[in-house]
Formats: structure tokens, sequence, C-alpha cells
């Protein structure tokens, strides 16, 4: 029965035209071999040295001009770099998917270091909105206070803030932790689906509202929860975690984690019986 069905789906490509292309031009395709160790990066990536260092100014330069100079210097072997004078621009450092040491000496606007994959980086300032969005891996470290929508729609890495941070932090995350040294704004974790957020200060309203799954901590005060968020036991695992997480974020280190509040979905929204079984991770 199977072969007569797999020879009608045969059949019904060909007569559709669908196996009659001649294709031109080079394939795309790419075959891997996990006993490579290319293939563990991306296609285009760069072999760098992080004892090779640079600094570059980009005072007077566009983000696109100082990010295309960023993939330059990556592509001359440096691995440490240093930028100068930031000044606040919007969407600098996006799109890096490669082993890099990145500092930036001042400040960064909207959407600095969006869409990463790899790269180590320091910000020696203040961030704008949604800092690191779509964070894939690597670690991104702020050293004064985010705005709004920080590490929205991460999928993995470590993103850590030393100051505080405005609202939605964490929004639609799928992956990956967020840390907060100083308080969160409204609607922090809203619709998250995956991933863990610790925050040591205070939370706005509305926390974890809509959350899917995931975890936050909580180590100060809470404004209200978020349709479907609710407490939950801390476990000796949980404190375990902690303890080595923020240890090694170098945030934290000596803060009672015993105290903190753990808060998860409940999962009795009405969306939970429309989600892919891939989804339900928990779900009761």
């Amino acid at each position: 029965m199977a072969n007569i069905k797999e020879s009608s789906k045969k059949s019904k490509a060909a007569s559709m035209g669908m196996h009659t292309e001649v294709l031109t031009g080079r394939t795309q395709q790419k075959f891997f071999n996990p006993d490579e160790a290319e293939n563990f990066y991306y296609f285009g990536t760069y072999d760098v040295d992080f004892n090779k260092r640079t600094d570059l100014d980009v005072k007077d330069m566009t983000a696109a001009e100082a990010n295309k100079k960023i993939d330059g210097l990556m592509s001359e072997g440096y691995g440490t770099i240093v930028i100068k004078n930031p000044q606040g621009k919007h969407s600098l450092g996006v799109g890096i998917l490669n082993k890099l040491n990145l500092i930036f000496e001042g400040s960064l606007g909207y959407f600095g270091m969006g869409s990463c994959d790899g790269p180590i980086v320091r910000i020696n300032g203040r961030v704008g909105w949604s800092c690191a969005e779509n964070l894939m891996a690597g670690k991104v470290v702020i050293e004064k206070n985010a705005g709004s929508c920080f590490g929205a729609a991460i999928r993995g890495g470590d993103l850590i803030c030393k100051g505080s941070v405005g609202a939605r932090t964490g929004i639609d995350m799928k992956g990956g932790t967020i840390i907060i040294g100083g308080d969160a704004g409204a609607f922090t974790g809203f619709m998250m689906q995956r991933g863990r957020i610790i925050i040591l200060g205070d939370v706005g309203i509305n926390l974890g509202d809509s959350m899917y799954d995931g975890t936050i901590f909580i180590g100060g005060k809470i404004g209200s929860y978020g349709s479907d968020a609710v407490p939950a036991d801390l476990t000796k695992s949980d404190q375990d975690w902690l303890k080595r997480k923020l240890k090694v974020a170098e945030i934290g280190e000596n803060f009672d984690v015993s105290k903190m509040t753990k808060v998860v979905a409940g999962k009795k929204l009405w969306n939970y019986d429309n989600l892919e079984p891939t989804e339900k991770k928990g779900a009761i």
C-alpha cells in the first residue's frame, strides 16, 4: 500500500512538470561532514586570532560603514576589536556570525548587536531599545542601563545588563539567559516561550504575561503577575544553577538566591490547545 501511495505521488509530481526543468548555474547544496570542524561555523566566517587586537574609531562613520569595517577587520584575522566613539549610533554590530571579542567604549542607540551568533561583546555604556534582538549564541554585557525590549526574541547565549532595563524585556524569547542587575519594567517576559530571565531588583506590572514556557527569577518586588504567570517552588537545583550563573556572569555573586521568587507559566491559556506538539513541553 505504501509503494502505491509513493508511486502515485511521483506520477502526480511528474504530471505537474515538477521534474522537467533543466537547472543551470552553481548548486547551493552543502554536504555536511561532522568530522570537519569548519561545519560548526557559518559559511563565509573568518578565522580570527583573539590576541590580534585593533581599535576602530567610528565617530565619522555611519552605522553601515562601521559594520562593514568590522567585517573587514575580521577578514584580516583581528579577533579583538575596540570600537571608539560609538556616540549612540543605531544598529551597530548587527549580524555578526563569527567568534569575536568586541568592545564598545561608549553607548549604543537602538537595535545594537541584533541577530548575532557567536561574539563576546562588552558595552561600556548604555543601550537603547531592542539590544541584542534575536541573539543566537555568544555573550553581550552592558555595563549601564538598557531600554525597552531588551533581548527580544533571543534564541540562545547570555545577555547581561548590570543596570536596569525598560519594559518588555525578554518579549517572545525562545532560549538563552537574560540577567538584570537592577530593576525591570512592565510586561517582562511577555509571551516568552523558552529560556530563563534573572532579575535581581524589582519588576513592574504584568510579569510573564501570556508566557508559554520558560522560567523567571525575581530578587525584589513584583508589581503584578500577568495572565497565566504563576509562582512556583524554588528548588535546590534552581538555587545551585542561579549561583553558578551569577558567578560566571560576574554580577550579583553574593546575592542571596534563596529569597528569589520563581515564576513559570500556569499553562491554562486557551492557546495551549492549539500549540504544536513540540511547543507543549511540560504542558499539562
